[in-house]
């Protein structure tokens, strides 16, 4: 696998996470990934772009890698490039021996959080991704564009674990595919890491697993939080 500017392969720190986390003995886990490289035409509405022919072998020979004990089943934001991502992760996964289910869309994997697309798009190509996002985070946009980012992190984090805790073998990986937009809410709302540290590349992802009783995610820097679940 090739892929980063620093020669670094796209999803390479996402599989030396998943090694990590299931060489602690950890039997479950789920890893929230943004999709694989895709096509930025500007004539089309941003989430019609689909993968560039790199990210669909980029998706898949992380597929290739995983470990082949893991039944592998995953869920997709509805646009084609995530359901496309996910579906060639299990393709590389299968084609190397390792058990697989099905892939299918999932409304809290894409941009559930957007209570007026329209609005949040022009305010995100006036101010620039980052920038943006940091003034949502400190819930400094218009109320009618985006709902809160603390309320938006909690909810996925009651879907993932709810996914964590529905397996359907002993040995389990979900692979949850969304968009960089939701990795910089999942990752600086929920573990602390700003928004400039690093980007989130594609097939960058979080881990989210239990371990003696306690629900925790890891971050692609080490950074490993227990998290609570509360109330929404």
């Amino acid at each position: 696998m090739t892929g980063n500017s620093d020669g670094s392969a796209f999803g390479a720190a996402t599989l030396a996470m998943l090694e990590a986390v299931y060489g602690r003995g950890v039997r479950r886990a789920v890893v929230l990934m943004r999709h694989s490289a895709r096509e930025y035409a500007p004539d089309r509405h941003d989430l019609l772009n689909p993968l560039t022919e790199e990210g669909r072998r980029w998706a898949r020979q992380l597929g290739e890698a995983l470990p082949k004990h893991l039944t592998v089943r995953a869920y997709a934001s509805p646009p084609h490039r995530c359901m496309e991502t996910a579906e060639l992760v299990l393709a590389g996964h299968e084609s190397g021996g390792g058990n697989v289910t099905r892939h299918r869309p999932l409304e809290a994997l894409g941009v559930f959080y957007a209570l007026d697309q329209m609005k949040m798009w022009q305010g995100m190509r006036s101010a620039g991704m980052i920038p943006y996002l940091g003034s949502w985070f400190a819930g400094e946009v218009p109320r009618d564009a985006l709902m809160p980012a603390a309320v938006a992190s909690r909810l996925l984090l009651r879907v993932l674990t709810e996914k964590l805790r529905s397996p359907v073998a002993e040995h389990q990986l979900d692979v949850c595919v969304s968009h960089d937009m939701t990795l910089y809410l999942m990752r600086s709302m929920l573990l602390g890491v700003p928004l400039t540290e690093a980007d989130v590349a594609y097939l960058d992802g979080l881990v989210l697993f239990e371990e003696a009783g306690a629900l925790k995610l890891r971050g692609l820097s080490g950074v490993e939080m227990t998290v609570a679940e509360g109330d929404d």
